[in-house]
């Protein structure tokens, strides 16, 4: 007998996938790992996110043996662009940006050319009101992207200049997790990463990643980079203006993103990426105890602003690695 259901979670769209206990009492979702993992292997190529549903997790332990049950350790938050704590071993905060605020679809380090395949949310406490995770088809994004814009990401890829610190961004030493200049140089070494100090023990890093990719096991092609969220035109007009007024030159931004080549990429070719990755934007609302599994190249996720309290996990596993 069957410990599951699974239907489309909302009508219409390919996904999420629901998989929904049938016992209302609330099965370990460990307990079904066994029986989940020929659904995992069969429906996450497809349709690239599945949502748990109806189990019961018990907390911040029980759900990081779950992500660990599908046969990869879990990833360490390496190089990370935005800020999140340590809850457990492998496990995070979702980013710690203030409620208010938007974050855009991307997919989890699509600014580096090392990220996870898998990623895991957990979601402990709904917020009273917004607080969604919202997800999108990144091969369909890549479809619908105009053929121009995604011509030019395809042939030059993207730049991320990132600049630590300055009490304006996450220091490098949070970054790095490493008090140490010389480990931050042999990390950078190792992944690809041109690093350089400046005044006062201040960093500067520039990398050259994909613009799209193609997934390994799939063979499809999807969008996957974040210009659109490191470009200077993703802040505030008035944000914009008063750090370009800080730091006087846009090579000082905390975060900039450019052609691979170093030329820049303008306002309107960014503003167009977001308003395709908006239209097929698709939005569910938490439920306590959910627990969203992700292919990480096939579908991107956000976060929508909220009130209330809202507790939502993370964890990452199977490095992708495009630079060895």
């Amino acid at each position: 007998m069957s410990a599951f259901s699974t239907r489309p979670l909302l009508e219409g769209k390919q996904l999420p996938l629901l998989v929904q206990a049938d016992d209302a009492a609330g099965t370990p979702l460990g307990d079904v790992v066994p029986m989940l993992r020929d659904t995992v292997d069969r429906h996450l190529p497809d349709c690239g996110a599945l949502v748990f549903r109806g189990f019961s997790v018990n907390g911040p332990d029980a759900f990081r043996t779950f992500a660990t049950d599908f046969g990869h350790p879990l990833l360490n938050y390496e190089f990370g662009s935005t800020p999140r704590s340590k809850v457990t071993a492998g496990v995070y905060t979702s980013t710690e940006y203030p409620a208010h605020q938007h974050i855009l679809l991307h997919n989890e380090q699509a600014y580096t050319r090392d990220w996870p395949m898998k990623i895991w949310f957990y979601c402990m406490q709904p917020a009273q009101e917004g607080g969604e995770t919202p997800i999108a088809d990144s091969r369909v994004i890549y479809r619908d992207m105009p053929q121009p814009i995604r011509d030019r990401f395809v042939e030059k890829g993207v730049m991320y200049v990132r600049n630590y610190g300055k009490g304006i961004d996450v220091p490098w030493q949070q970054v790095f997790g490493t008090e140490s200049k010389s480990d931050v140089e042999a990390y950078c070494a190792r992944h690809g990463i041109d690093c350089e100090w400046k005044e006062d023990d201040e960093l500067r890093t520039r990398q050259v990643c994909q613009g799209v990719a193609c997934h390994p096991i799939t063979g499809e092609w999807v969008w996957f980079n974040q210009a659109h969220l490191f470009h200077v035109s993703c802040l505030e007009p008035e944000v914009r203006e008063s750090l370009l007024e800080i730091v006087e030159d846009e090579a000082e931004l905390p975060r900039n993103a450019l052609y691979g080549d170093g030329s820049p990429i303008d306002d309107d070719t960014l503003e167009t990426v977001r308003s395709v990755l908006e239209t097929h934007k698709i939005v569910f609302p938490w439920q306590v105890g959910d627990v969203a599994m992700l292919d990480n190249m096939l579908a991107a996720h956000g976060r929508a602003p909220f009130k209330g309290g809202r507790k939502v996990i993370v964890a990452m596993a199977e490095p992708n690695r495009t630079f060895e």
